[in-house]
């Protein structure tokens, strides 16, 4: 699947959950939890051999096989055990919520959406283009708006002319740290310039 035709799948979705209150936020975030767990599951089929980084009764099979009440809870549950867990495991995790209050809602964000792509196989740019792809929907929303974080590809090509940054060049922005870019337009500077770019603090 395209990283356009991903974008508008999850968009889609994000606006019928935002009928029932949840904001753009929330659902990069749920996103994000729920991502993480099809990810593992994909990594641990793919390398059986290496040590299990979710436990079997908190991983993403155990949640694909329920639904309904019985889904929710094991949901919560698992965002509260995974938080628990020490190290990154439990640095991810920490106070994270189901902030989907219908179960029918989530069991059709797992099963339609996430499960049925195959994330680790995808290329980073596919998956970086579609969380910038729903970035600059949000930022066209005019409920929200998302101009804080995002920048549009116009001003990244215009800074990558005027600066013509050149390989092991810093770029150094002590107003906000990143050079007004996110991390993922730091990136594309890098890559729409075809140079090695840092932006530091």
């Amino acid at each position: 699947m395209t990283s356009n035709a991903i974008v508008q799948k999850l968009w889609n979705y994000c606006n019928i959950l935002r009928d029932d209150g949840l904001s753009y936020q929330d659902y990069i975030e749920q996103l994000t939890f729920l991502l993480f767990l099809k990810m593992a599951d994909e990594r641990q089929k793919l390398f059986p051999e290496r040590v299990i980084l979710i436990p079997r009764a908190l991983d993403w099979q155990s949640l694909e096989r329920l639904d309904g009440d019985d889904l929710d809870q094991h949901y919560r549950h698992i965002l509260v055990e995974l938080g628990k867990k020490p190290g990154m495991l439990g640095t991810i995790f920490r106070k994270a919520q189901n902030r989907i209050q219908d179960p029918a809602k989530l069991k059709r964000l797992i099963s339609d959406l996430i499960g049925r792509e195959t994330w680790t196989t995808l290329g980073v740019d596919v998956k970086g283009d579609a969380y910038e792809g729903l970035l600059e929907k949000n930022a066209a929303d005019v409920k929200g708006g998302a101009g804080q974080y995002f920048t549009p590809r116009a001003p990244i090509q215009a800074i990558v002319d005027v600066m013509r940054p050149e390989p092991g060049q810093l770029i150094h922005d002590p107003a906000c740290g990143t050079g007004g870019l996110d991390a993922h337009d730091a990136d594309c500077l890098t890559n729409r310039s075809n140079q090695a770019v840092a932006v530091v603090d």
